[in-house]
């Protein structure tokens, strides 16, 4: 792979949760396999009064944590080497100068600026950037989710970032669209002849995505309490999910053709209206129970919860969506925290055969159906029938599984090493865009509207298990079932 031109990557929240858990192990995996080119500088920003020898040694501390034995000590000065650090208040444009001092003329190099700190700070961030004169033609901006709390304020932040950056230098990042098997359903999509005449409602009875955490709210409680898994989790990740799965194919690769198929895609979620929200959503909250054989708290009993909340930690619902493509094929999304398991995955389920030639032989005859996993382990496998070993005929499930590993000599990305290069790239396909942020609050927003006028609480379910009783009976009632209870 090609070394990339000289940049500085400057990430605001640089003593963050995000950045040292993500950014700085994704960056040092870059450094490690020479994919950055040796003139790419890292420059640490948060308020903490610390300088560059001790930001370096806990950086050192938290790759070695993170990265456990994919870190590499003989690697690390060289990598040490690259990173600065500077106190600075996103607030106050005064401590600006010591940014502008470290990166020098701004006009020779281009800047990543990761902003990885909270929406409400974006906006001053952006300001006193411009203000200091770091924002050049060549500059990029990095916003992580959540890009508000409705509609109404993500427009404002959007049109605050906007006035300093325009929308081709603006980057709104969903990690879960970096991952390798969400890459490969394109690949298997749009780069084979035999899925795409199998890819629509005549032979896909239902689609599945979840996205389920054994953790609770860990230190996030504070935020986490305000926001909520359908905001947290829905509105971003599982409807971008939903639209890779979903959308027609672009007539290219290139960023603005995939993402107009997917804000179509967004335009043609079927509205729930307020009487239908109790039959195709369920909001749950997880109480006391057990999690990998431990016993947990219940969320109210969490440090930084109130006491009355009713803010979901689970999430079940069925998306329509009005296509030729795709009428009459539920789409059921379900997110949640101190789930049986952590577990990422896209299911797509074919419809039966017409009709059956093996009798009794095939009374356990399983539909066909593709699983893309993607945590904890990325996977794609084709689950079939095939003949049984022996003297009879009888079916036997099989499921094929596509090893996008084995023959290539290239390892595989994290989903932050992948869209890190992309951004030093100035590569916008794998991020969103601003219409089609917009058009997923528009969708949700009447679901918010409808729980928060509603008298009833979410419903609990036991932490440790797959959520509410509710959650299994809403594919129920179209005769469908959640993949783990195959």
């Amino acid at each position: 792979m090609s070394e990339q031109p000289g940049q500085d990557v400057v990430l605001f929240g640089g003593t963050g949760d995000l950045v040292m858990r993500k950014l700085l192990p994704a960056l040092y995996q870059l450094h490690n396999h020479a994919m950055l080119a040796s003139d790419v500088s890292i420059i640490g920003i948060a308020r903490e009064s610390i300088d560059t020898a001790e930001y370096r040694r806990i950086a050192l501390e938290q790759c070695r944590r993170f990265l456990k034995t994919d870190f590499d000590e003989a690697q690390w000065p060289a990598f040490e080497a690259r990173i600065q650090y500077r106190p600075l208040d996103a607030r106050d444009p005064a401590t600006f100068g010591a940014l502008a001092e470290c990166l020098g003329d701004v006009g020779r190099r281009s800047q990543v600026y990761y902003l990885s700190t909270a929406p409400a700070l974006f906006t001053s961030i952006c300001r006193n950037l411009h203000e200091t004169g770091l924002i050049t033609p060549e500059s990029r901006v990095v916003l992580e989710k959540p890009l508000g709390h409705d509609l109404a304020s993500s427009r404002q932040i959007n049109d605050e970032v906007g006035r300093y950056f325009g929308e081709a230098q603006i980057y709104r990042i969903d990690h879960y669209l970096g991952k390798e098997s969400v890459q490969n359903l394109l690949a298997l999509r749009f780069g084979n002849a035999l899925f795409e005449p199998l890819w629509r409602r005549e032979w896909i009875s239902d689609v599945q995505i979840t996205v389920a955490e054994q953790i609770g709210v860990e230190q996030r409680a504070e935020f986490y309490d305000k926001t909520g898994a359908l905001r947290d989790m829905v509105q971003n990740h599982l409807l971008q999910l939903l639209c890779i799965v979903a959308m027609e194919p672009p007539a290219s690769i290139d960023a603005d053709a995939v993402r107009d198929e997917k804000l179509k895609i967004l335009r043609a979620l079927r509205p729930i209206a307020t009487d239908e929200v109790p039959l195709r959503t369920v909001r749950g909250q997880y109480r006391a129970g057990a999690s990998s054989g431990q016993p947990v708290a219940g969320y109210l009993e969490e440090p930084g919860v109130a006491a009355a909340s009713r803010t979901e930690t689970f999430v079940a619902l069925q998306a329509n969506i009005d296509t030729w493509r795709w009428a009459g094929v539920p789409f059921y999304l379900r997110t949640g925290k101190r789930m049986q398991e952590r577990l990422a995955e896209i299911v797509i389920n074919f419809r039966a055969v017409p009709h059956s030639i093996f009798g009794k032989r095939a009374a356990a005859l399983q539909n066909n159906r593709l699983v893309i996993t993607m945590q904890p382990d990325e996977s794609v496998k084709l689950h079939l029938q095939a003949k049984r070993p022996g003297d009879q005929m009888v079916l036997n499930p099989v499921s094929l599984d596509l090893d996008f590993a084995e023959g290539s000599q290239s390892r595989r990305l994290d989903a932050y090493e992948r869209l890190l290069m992309d951004v030093m790239r100035g590569n916008l396909t794998l991020f969103v865009r601003r219409d089609e942020q917009e058009a997923a609050w528009k969708w949700v927003e009447p679901i918010m509207s409808s729980w928060n006028e509603s008298s009833d609480p979410p419903k609990t379910y036991t932490a440790g298990t797959w959520g509410p009783a509710a959650s299994t009976a809403l594919p129920g009632r179209e005769g469908f079932h959640w993949h783990e209870e195959l």
